[in-house]
């Protein structure tokens, strides 16, 4: 454990040694802002919640989260320092988690960074708390999902152009698979058991779910599941290439 925190906290502030990461905090907290006053109609709708708020995460964080892990393995890649990495005295397995949980933490810090639109709320009416701690919850859980996805999509490439590109493209692929214009173009000719596959497999959905204030079980297993799964996936790709 505590080497992982040691890899964790060197990740994490390798975000903060360069202006690009408080160029990512500044556009998604500035996006936040805009879709929620603007696009969301929060003051037209008279009604003290943030169903505007969350309801524009996901697409937000199509932009977000491919921009904070692209460079997770990308970039050691390009730079040659995953040889001299997996030379320490570390676990490829400790070192996926490590950078990832760094990768998380950095997006929860741009998540808890919206709280002023939280404390507007508050101001504005008495919303439903529960709900807001339920879809925040959510949106961490889901952000972590696609961090994961990323993560590993960039270990596949040395560029981080390429391993952004191919991270909005598979985020967007999971986020949209529940929805009905997707499912219809599988209903007509595969069987019932994979259309159910494919939309039970949906981020929004699940997302969706928590934000209505009820944290289903079998969402969070959901969201965690992709992480480990996708982590494992990591773990593997990173140990063919340094054995390659």
């Amino acid at each position: 454990m505590r080497t992982l925190g040691i890899i964790t906290r060197r990740e994490l502030g390798g975000y903060f040694s360069t202006p690009l990461a408080y160029v990512f905090l500044v556009i998604f907290l500035a996006g936040a802002g805009a879709v929620t006053f603007y696009m969301g109609n929060f003051f037209g709708r008279r009604q003290a919640d943030l169903l505007a708020f969350f309801g524009f995460h996901p697409w937000l964080f199509l932009v977000l989260i491919p921009a904070v892990g692209m460079r997770l393995w990308a970039e050691e890649r390009k730079s040659g320092t995953i040889e001299l990495l997996m030379t320490l005295p570390v676990t490829t397995g400790q070192v996926v988690a490590g950078k990832f949980l760094a990768a998380w933490a950095f997006t929860a810090i741009a998540i808890a960074l919206t709280f002023p639109i939280w404390i507007s709320v508050n101001y504005l009416g008495e919303p439903d708390h529960g709900v807001i701690v339920a879809s925040y919850l959510g949106s961490l859980l889901m952000a972590g999902a696609l961090l994961a996805l990323t993560s590993c999509l960039s270990a596949l490439t040395k560029n981080q152009v390429i391993a952004f590109v191919v991270g909005a493209a598979a985020s967007f692929i999971f986020m949209m698979s529940g929805l009905d214009i997707v499912l219809g173009f599988f209903t007509d000719w595969a069987p019932a058991y994979i259309v159910d596959l494919i939309a039970s497999m949906s981020f929004l959905t699940h997302f969706q779910t928590i934000t209505k204030g009820v944290v289903q079980v079998p969402s969070v297993v959901f969201f965690l599941s992709m992480m480990a799964v996708c982590l494992f996936i990591n773990v593997q790709i990173v140990e063919l290439k340094k054995a390659g």
